[in-house]
């Protein structure tokens, strides 16, 4: 599946979750997968709890992060000494 085909599982409209990025058809956010993700759910276990869900969803999720942080330019979130 092309990134194209991913991202377009992706929508923002302000009126739904304040116009967060969701799955498309549903109210689960991009950042609510990838908190799961981040915290050891597995893709498995999310699938499972929420029906309706594909692989593809969830990989939609990554890869728009992903697009999202490539201009972004980032401050150091702690001060490193030598």
């Amino acid at each position: 599946m092309s990134d194209q085909q991913l991202l377009e599982r992706i929508t923002i409209k302000p009126k739904v979750m304040v116009g967060k990025p969701v799955i498309k058809g549903t109210r689960l956010t991009v950042e609510y997968i990838l908190n799961l993700l981040a915290h050891g759910a597995t893709v498995a276990e999310i699938l499972e709890e929420y029906s309706g869900l594909t692989q593809e969803d969830i990989r939609a999720c990554i890869l728009f992060a992903t697009k999202s942080l490539e201009n972004m330019a980032f401050m150091p979130l702690t001060v490193e000494t030598a």
